[in-house]
């Protein structure tokens, strides 16, 4: 019995002593749904839940009272083996071996599908992330958004949203200006500007341009006229450092259904319409040439200037136009993951939000990444050769390997600065956090293999009441969570939740793998209990690779 298994059959009983008035509520007075979830003593039993707590005081009933009555229907059902009321009117319940057993079955049935969900069935998800300015490579606080986002992605795609995965390409603006001058500058053989790009990546690109531009029979770009020059530079090194930023996160398994491209918004008129349309809202004022947004009206500490006195469009015109578009797109939530230098950004978005008539927090929604620190041997790293002095994505990944590297970045809030450890990374041991998960799924598949090897075979059956012992119930319990792990984590966007599961069910495995046999010793017969938790293993093994598929790391079958 799973515990979605457990809360309706609870939920069925609710009604039915609603309907047979021994429960003075209405049907509409009970909850959709029913929590379960498991109790901190593992003694109190398999399963508890409050919701005699949360429904007594309307059906007129001491908690207690409530519960007791609820525990006795409970107690008359098959599958569960005990259920008693504790403290002030909890009920804890208890499976049978047989019943918890079940969920061996349910998940190897179910194959990649267990955990999956419909909490955001139906709703559209626009997820937004990395969006670095095609300027120099993915830096690592980058490649924690690109680990996070695509993470994030793949959870909410498991509870069942639609979800556009989406990198905003900042081709409009003075960044692109300074872009372009570096590489025609260190092409002629200058100095960089001041306000310039350095690294060993300008000089890369900028010989890459020369070099296309003779093989393609055209003039040296380094001859011609300045703004000529800068116009040749600007349209080939955007190009190359794009094509470049592509292929890195594409190295990195994460990939984009949409490259929106900010200067088709001025381009297209996109900017007038979003203008119009707040117009008609009355949240627009015109004051001495400049058109405002009247943000304060929505929180804001002050009121953001659309179009300049000089007609040039400011910045934030771009980030109004962008959300109407999402939102035109079929968008129901706009989710931005943002680095933390745009913390003082998120009062005037929201307020933008809502003078669209939307709901800041709902149809868009900010998530801000905190920096990431690469250490060895206790100190900050800077090791990147092609950028100069940031650590890039690629740094990362030829240091510790893609999977470490993901894992790492997703594994912690990202709301909290991250300190990498590059040694930890690196080592095959415990301590490491990927190394310590993959390493279980890769003892799960060498258990498989040796019973297989002992004679020991799933097709032989499966008598869940075989798994009997307390090591066969605490993992059980643990692969139970799984489904609720998912779904807290898409609902609180919360990539880190499936990783900090995951280690938990890596130490229950093993814990379970000191205890429990699964393939008989020498001279043994086969029972029923070794192919009981064969099923066990085997259902470790799925769950384990559907979670860290979830981060987008791999399930070695050996290490």
């Amino acid at each position: 019995m799973t515990p979605s298994e457990l809360s309706q059959l609870i939920l069925k009983i609710l009604h039915d002593l609603v309907s047979s008035s021994q429960i003075e509520l209405a049907s509409e007075d009970l909850p959709d749904t029913v929590r379960v979830e498991r109790p901190r003593v593992r003694e109190h039993g398999d399963w508890a839940t409050n919701v005699a707590m949360q429904l007594a005081k309307k059906a007129g009933m001491p908690p207690r009272d409530f519960a007791t009555l609820l525990v006795g229907k409970l107690s008359e059902q098959e599958g569960i083996d005990s259920a008693e009321v504790a403290g002030p009117g909890f009920i804890n319940i208890r499976l049978s071996a047989a019943s918890a057993g079940e969920l061996a079955r349910t998940i190897i049935d179910a194959a990649g599908s267990y955990g999956s969900n419909e909490t955001l069935s139906g709703e559209h998800i626009n997820l937004e992330y990395v969006s670095a300015n095609p300027t120099g490579p993915v830096h690592l606080g980058g490649a924690r958004w690109a680990a996070v986002g695509d993470s994030l992605a793949r959870i909410f795609k498991a509870s069942g949203a639609e979800v556009t995965r989406e990198y905003y390409f900042n081709d409009h603006g003075s960044q692109i200006d300074r872009f372009a001058a570096s590489l025609l500058a260190v092409a002629r053989g200058q100095e960089v500007p001041e306000d310039g790009y350095g690294g060993q990546y300008i000089h890369e690109i900028a010989q890459k341009i020369v070099d296309e531009c003779e093989r393609n029979g055209e003039a040296d770009p380094r001859g011609l006229e300045d703004s000529a020059a800068l116009e040749v530079f600007r349209a080939m090194g955007v190009e190359l450092m794009f094509a470049d930023i592509k292929q890195n996160l594409h190295d990195f398994g994460v990939d984009f259904d949409v490259f929106f491209h900010e200067q088709t918004l001025h381009d297209s008129g996109a900017v007038d319409k979003a203008i119009e349309h707040l117009d008609e809202r009355g949240v627009i004022m015109r004051v001495d040439g400049a058109t405002w947004l009247r943000t304060t009206d929505f929180g804001d500490d002050k009121d953001r200037v659309i179009i300049k006195s000089d007609g040039q469009a400011a910045y934030f015109s771009g980030d109004i136009a962008y959300y109407l578009n999402k939102r035109e797109r079929g968008a129901d939530s706009a989710i931005y993951l943002l680095g933390a230098d745009h913390h003082g950004y998120i009062g005037r978005m929201y307020a933008m939000c809502a003078a669209f008539g939307d709901e800041p927090g709902k149809n868009l929604q900010i998530i801000i990444g905190q920096m990431v620190n690469l250490m060895k041997n206790g100190t900050p790293v800077r090791m990147s050769k092609r950028a100069g002095t940031i650590v890039t994505l690629d740094d990362l990944v030829e240091a510790v390997g893609k999977d470490a590297a993901r894992y790492a970045l997703a594994r912690s809030s990202m709301d909290s600065a991250l300190d990498i450890d590059l040694d930890l990374l690196a080592s095959a041991s415990n301590e490491n956090p990927v190394y310590y998960v993959q390493y279980a799924h890769a003892r799960t598949c060498n258990v498989a293999r040796n019973a297989r090897e002992a004679g020991v075979k799933r097709e032989d059956g499966f008598d869940p009441s075989q798994l009997d012992s307390e090591a066969d119930s605490a993992l059980l319990g643990e692969l139970a969570r799984f489904p609720e792990i998912v779904a807290q984590s898409a609902s609180l966007r919360e990539q880190h939740r499936v990783a900090r599961y995951l280690e938990t069910l890596a130490a229950a495995y093993h814990a379970w793998y000191g205890k429990c046999r699964v393939a008989p010793r020498a001279g043994e017969e086969v029972t029923s209990q070794h192919v009981a938790r064969l099923w066990l293993n085997d259902a470790v093994t799925q769950v384990l690779a559907t979670g860290l598929d979830l981060l987008g790391v791999s399930a070695p079958e050996r290490m």
